[in-house]
């Protein structure tokens, strides 16, 4: 309650600078207008309906994207950190692949899939897969080589290992994966709707806004819902991992 509090007072005080400065004349109003005026826009765009849209648009693209990194990086995970031969194999590629920024791949991505969902979609998943995948790889490295020496010495199956051993251990490294990967994802996806204007969603709202005359209100005002989604599911998934891995270290929050 304490907490929730002081991020309240820490956002009023924020907004309370901001309209100093928005109204003080050190920058003109239709450059940098002030939050008043940018929350009164945004209260009228929640009620057009391709606003909101847009919105919606963005949130099935990340909840798409987040279901195909889930799916192609925790089985990855757990194949490559239980075989290191494969991980040896694939190494190089990977660490190839990984430090190449989404962004750099959007034109050839537009090529071969053209200005749509898929372009977006794609995008995120390639750079969301990363710290799943990583985060996965390494849950593997820590689980604790006694307790498997001690299942070993009581004959347990390997299916029972599995189950009561391997993944409860991965698991809080699994959803702190998946959080950073939400998170990446979310970035991307609103990243790629800007560059990729055809794609839709609330990046293309942005820049739409930002283009010709520019509407510095409704630019800020889509760019602090941006804001408002990456921190409701950032906030969800915390408390997930809060409420259901309460065995993990600092209730889950590894």
């Amino acid at each position: 309650m304490r907490h929730s509090v002081r991020a309240l007072i820490g956002v009023a005080g924020f907004l309370g600078v901001c309209e100093i400065v928005g109204r003080s004349g050190l920058a003109p109003q239709e450059y940098l207008p002030p939050p008043s005026i940018v929350l009164t826009e945004l209260a009228r765009l929640l009620g057009e309906r391709t606003f909101l849209l847009d919105v919606i648009a963005t949130m099935l693209a990340w909840l798409i994207a987040l279901s195909i990194t889930a799916v192609i990086a925790v089985p990855a995970g757990l194949l490559l950190g239980s075989v290191p031969m494969l991980r040896n194999a694939v190494g190089a590629v990977v660490e190839f692949l990984r430090p190449i920024p989404s962004v750099a791949l959007i034109p050839l991505v537009l090529v071969i899939a053209g200005g749509g969902p898929d372009t977006k979609i794609f995008l995120a998943v390639y750079a969301a897969v990363w710290p799943l995948l990583f985060n996965t790889i390494y849950a593997l490295g820590e689980i604790d080589d006694q307790l498997i020496d001690s299942t070993r010495a009581f004959n347990i199956s390997r299916r029972e290992v599995l189950l009561r051993v391997t993944l409860p251990s991965v698991t809080p490294f699994v959803l702190t994966g998946l959080r950073l990967s939400a998170s990446t994802a979310l970035i991307v996806l609103i990243s790629t709707e800007m560059l990729a204007p055809g794609s839709g969603g609330i990046g293309h709202f942005i820049y739409l806004a930002s283009s010709g005359a520019g509407r510095m209100d409704q630019v800020l005002a889509g760019t602090l819902v941006a804001g408002m989604l990456g921190y409701l599911i950032n906030a969800g998934m915390a408390g997930v991992q809060r409420r259901w891995v309460t065995w993990a270290p600092a209730g889950g929050t590894t």
